[in-house]
């Protein structure tokens, strides 16, 4: 893409408002932007030129590059006729292409609605100032409600933040309108309306092979808001060195349309100037598609300039001002007279025009209906078209395909090489010595010619020779069979595949996809953590690309958004909108179309890569390893799509966690401390129990002891009585007896008197004799135990 130098051709801006309407000025602007793009003889036809340029850029993308550049390079004065080549492009560039694409296209984001005008914003500080207001007086509203039973909070009680990081945290991943939950919801069912996942596709695509994407956002009465694709090879735009083309004052595209579909959308074209189309079509000036007579080519462009708007300010009666809309030539006295006054301001405006191109006949030219302004500044206006391109420097637009592109060759010659090599080789061969053959007798009357010993030397690999000839002789040719090695074709191949591989390397260097990334198997002995480091400075080296990516997505968004409520204003298709978002969030919708006050800031919130979890991850399995956090905590972090402000969550929830623990070891230490006290109570309480019930024991014991005892004497006084009844009672009979005896004794002496006489003497003498040796009687009285409990029963006895 060449620089441009302005044409002069385009109509000076510095004009009325009406002649600015007017369709002649319109064809002034598209044959200024026809003559810079289609006409510029300084350099060249520009349209031709990026068209032919990005047409090759797809071709090597797809590995279908001509090869006629390579058949001059082998050929000899254009002579191929000893080539016999597969000449089929490598498809390398295809890979890495498709390794980029397809890698960009699988990171997931979503689309954040953030309210950025006043009242929005008021909302968000009230919210913030009452919870700044229930977490000072947490301790006074906990009081409240356990003391009176009435809660003070103004939020939930769970939702309150511990801390102003905390807070902030909050903010950002939990607190949402209403209105902007409806806003991200409505550009998600327009986005899916238009099939953007396609479009994203397509434009990544573009963004790596042409280092351009565009996108189109439109309105119409049917459709409501759509989002289209564009190529980059049919877009045109003013000369720009911002990659974002902010600073365009006109862009469009050349479309080439069937003659049908030209009057469908332009019914106030005539038969005749079908016609007069239709054969002026040859003069067209570039044929993508093909020589069809059938289509035209067609320059949809839109034009940004200024419009003035003017209006009368007159004085009513009551003292106040009316204002009334006027053009641009209305001019009121400078004395003010009659009471009025001008008012006037300068704001942008786009115009919409269509013309075919080869001719001067403009098909369309109007001020473009529902103009994209934002709320933050009505003044401005924003083009339908979101171009960028990240590698732009002076004009000129640098891709990943075209760094590659001169090395891609390099590998196909190389493969040409190669093939040409191979073709070239020939396989061993076998020198045989005819007169070392002849000179040889197999003995058996059979002779030994050349087929005989190959067959020989073939099929059991022996050779049969003569050291001397027949004469005696030395035999040069002893050896009659030695094969020959056809060398030189292998050191040529290896030098080519090295030359290959050197240009293969080369292509992994320009784009920054290294083997860990591009397919092919990593060393058998690199780590897992090499690896992946490998493949995320690949992703580090096209992520110029995810972000344009993601920069044209967040500017279609941000046009959706103010579309918005131009379809539900306006648009039949409200209802099926309305059915797809949903009635709760169409209601704030409906409510913000008619206020005006919400003006939403999008964002783009891609998800995070395999890098980025597996880093996060690493994080939560440090923090549960450690018990930092809890098993519902890294839930929630997992859910959490921003990284960073997942891992400020995650240092928030280790401290809280932290704190419970701390909480909860004191209130342990606390509980065990009362367990402690309550223990020595009780044991105190057991102890004076234990000894209640050993006095009640021994008081008992004692009560039983003395009962015993007093039975026990009871029962011995009864025994002693007893014994004593029968130690009389024996006493009584033993006195008897002897009383009886001494009476026996008395009446016969009494009745022997007589016959004692003579023997009285010796009797008398042997009854001394007797009573002196005789021992006395035994007494049968119990000693000791005539004392019960200190009472003395001798006293009671009987004296014989």
């Amino acid at each position: 893409m060449h620089k441009s130098v302005r044409n002069t051709g385009f109509p000076s801006q510095v004009v009325s408002d009406l002649e600015k309407m007017t369709g002649e000025y319109g064809l002034e602007v598209g044959r200024a932007i026809a003559s810079e793009w289609m006409n510029d003889t300084r350099n060249g036809n520009r349209f031709n030129s990026s068209h032919n340029n990005y047409h090759n850029l797809r071709l090597y993308a797809r590995g279908e590059q001509s090869i006629q550049k390579y058949k001059d390079e082998l050929s000899i004065n254009g002579d191929l006729s000893y080539l016999n080549l597969d000449w089929k492009p490598v498809p390398i560039i295809p890979k890495f292409v498709d390794i980029i694409v397809n890698g960009i296209a699988e990171r997931m984001y979503d689309v954040r609605a953030f309210s950025q005008d006043p009242f929005g914003i008021s909302r968000r500080t009230e919210y913030m100032e009452s919870m700044i207001g229930d977490m000072q007086s947490k301790n006074l509203n906990d009081f409240v409600k356990t003391s009176l039973g009435i809660d003070l909070d103004e939020n939930d009680k769970d939702d309150i933040p511990g801390s102003e990081e905390e807070l902030e945290l909050h903010m950002q991943l939990t607190y949402k309108q209403a209105a902007e939950i409806a806003e991200e919801q409505a550009i998600n069912v327009l986005l899916e309306g238009s099939d953007y996942e396609l479009i994203r596709k397509r434009f990544y695509y573009d963004l790596a092979v042409l280092g351009i994407g565009a996108v189109k956002t439109s309105f119409d009465w049917s459709d409501g808001a759509k989002v289209q694709y564009v190529d980059p090879a049919n877009l045109i735009y003013s000369y720009t060195e911002s990659p974002y083309f902010d600073d365009l004052y006109y862009v469009g595209e050349v479309k080439e349309i069937p003659i049908n579909e030209l009057v469908k959308q332009f019914p106030e074209l005539t038969q005749e100037n079908i016609e007069e189309l239709s054969q002026n079509n040859g003069s067209a000036y570039y044929r993508g598609g093909g020589n069809d007579d059938n289509k035209i080519q067609v320059l949809y462009f839109n034009y940004k300039t200024y419009m003035n708007e003017v209006y009368k300010m007159k004085e009513t009666k009551s003292g106040g001002d009316k204002a009334i809309e006027k053009d641009d030539s209305f001019n009121p006295p400078e004395n003010k007279e009659g009471g009025y006054g001008k008012m006037e301001r300068c704001v942008e405006v786009l115009f919409e025009g269509a013309m075919i191109l080869g001719s001067d006949k403009l098909l369309k030219w109007e001020m473009a209906k529902n103009m994209m302004r934002p709320k933050s500044d009505f003044t401005k206006v924003k083009m339908n078209y979101s171009i960028v391109a990240p590698r732009m420097y002076n004009g000129k637009i640098e891709s990943l395909v075209g760094r590659i592109t001169g090395f891609a060759d390099m590998i196909q010659l190389t493969h040409l090489k190669l093939q040409q090599v191979m073709s070239r080789m020939v396989p061993d061969g076998v020198y045989l010595d005819a007169d070392g053959l002849a000179e040889v007798d197999l003995g058996n009357g059979t002779n030994y010619n050349p087929q005989e010993a190959l067959n020989m030397f073939f099929q059991t690999g022996s050779v049969i020779g003569r050291s001397f000839t027949s004469e005696g002789d030395q035999n040069p040719g002893k050896i009659p069979i030695q094969e020959i090695q056809s060398g030189g074709g292998g050191n040529k191949i290896q030098s080519l595949i090295s030359t290959y591989n050197y240009y293969l390397q080369m292509v992994r260097d320009v784009t920054g996809l290294n083997e860990a990334s591009d397919g092919s198997l990593p060393e058998k002995y690199s780590l897992v953590g090499v690896q992946k480091l490998a493949a995320a400075n690949s992703n580090t080296a096209t992520r110029h690309i995810l972000q344009a990516g993601l920069n044209l997505t967040k500017d279609v968004c941000e046009a959706l958004s103010l579309r918005i409520s131009d379809i539900i204003e306006y648009s039949p298709t409200k209802n099926a909108f309305i059915q797809a978002i949903g009635s709760q969030n169409v209601a704030v919708l409906e409510e913000m179309s008619e206020l005006h006050l919400y003006d939403f800031g999008i964002f783009i919130e891609l998800t995070p890569d395999e890098e980025q979890k597996q880093l996060l991850e690493n994080n939560i399995q440090a923090a549960l390893a450690q018990q930092g956090i809890d098993l519902e905590d890294a839930i929630d972090l997992r859910d959490i799509r921003n990284v960073k402000l997942a891992n400020q969550l995650l240092k928030i929830r280790r401290k809280k966690k932290l704190e419970r623990d701390q909480k909860m070891q004191q209130e342990n230490m606390e509980a065990q401390a009362q367990a402690n006290i309550q223990q020595q109570e009780s044991s105190a309480q057991l102890e004076m129990q234990k000894k209640a019930s050993e006095a009640q024991t021994e008081l008992t014991l004692e009560k039983t002891k003395s009962k015993l005892q007093s039975d026990r004497m009871q029962m011995e006084a009864a025994l002693k009585k007893e014994l004593m009844d029968h130690e009389f009672e024996i006493a009584l009979r033993l006195k008897k007896m002897e009383l009886d005896n001494i009476k026996d004794k008395e009446i016969e002496k009494e009745d022997r008197k007589d016959k004692r006489t003579k023997i009285e003497a010796t009797q008398e003498s042997e009854l001394i004799d007797q009573k002196e040796n005789q021992k006395p009687p035994k007494n049968f009285e119990s000693s000791g135990n005539d004392i019960m409990g200190g009472l003395d029963l001798s006293s009671f006895g009987m004296n014989i």
